[in-house]
């Protein structure tokens, strides 16, 4: 079955973002999430911090344009050290 086919593109697609907390994870991960969707809402941004404190969860909901644009995000997030996982 071909990949393309689950998703139907544009759509809004939510990205969830873990890794080590602080004031500077949101903006970190929102700026690697920028680079391939420039015309990110800041108004589908959450924030969740884990019961410790230690960890944050951020939420971003992209307007997909294709899977190559979602691949390159994943990519990009998931190979910065702060990020543990992307979901």
């Amino acid at each position: 079955m071909n990949d393309e086919s689950l998703l139907q593109f544009p759509c809004d697609f939510p990205i969830k973002i873990m890794g080590t907390g602080g004031s500077d994870f949101r903006p970190l991960v929102v700026e690697l999430v920028r680079l391939h969707a420039p015309d990110l809402d800041e108004n589908r941004i959450t924030l969740r911090d884990s019961s410790g404190g230690r960890y944050q969860a951020v939420t971003i909901v992209v307007r997909a344009r294709n899977r190559g644009q979602l691949d390159a995000i994943y990519q990009d997030l998931s190979g910065h050290p702060r990020v543990a996982v992307v979901l």
